[in-house]
């Protein structure tokens, strides 16, 4: 009987050291899940650091390739040169523009660069040209 007492107590103490053990393994295997976790995250991160990356280089690369086949489908711009002839004379509309600005600039004592733009208004009739600067600043010089 003692020895069936002995056996039971091995037993007991082998069951206590499994569950030990057991206990242990488990420790460490959460432990080692939340180092993989960890490690996990992080690489996580740099993957999506580097899909960001990625996407952003490829955004710029599309940007640049749509903007380059624009400009590559447009023709050079057609130069257009318009004459008008009355009363034995000959001007063109280049001709005019320059006046405008000599205007702006000499006559109402007005900075070059600030010569944006100029709508013309040719009446032959009365031998005026009459213009309309920058949207706001109207008037007219002879032909």
């Amino acid at each position: 009987m003692a020895e069936v007492k002995k056996t039971a107590a091995a037993k007991s103490a082998a069951k206590a050291a499994s569950a030990e053990a057991k206990s242990e393994e488990a420790k460490t295997d959460v432990a080692a899940a939340k180092e993989t976790s960890k490690s996990t995250k992080k690489t996580t991160a740099k993957k999506t650091t580097a899909k960001k990356a990625a996407k952003e280089t490829t955004a710029k690369e599309a940007t640049v390739k749509e903007t380059t086949a624009k400009t590559a489908g447009r023709k050079a711009a057609t130069k257009a040169v318009v004459h008008v002839q009355f009363s034995g004379k000959s001007y063109t509309t280049e001709d005019w523009v320059k006046s405008a600005k000599d205007v702006w600039e000499y006559d109402l004592d007005r900075n070059p660069e600030d010569f944006k733009s100029v709508e013309l208004y040719v009446k032959p009739e009365e031998n005026k040209v009459y213009y309309v600067i920058n949207g706001d600043v109207s008037g007219d010089f002879n032909i």
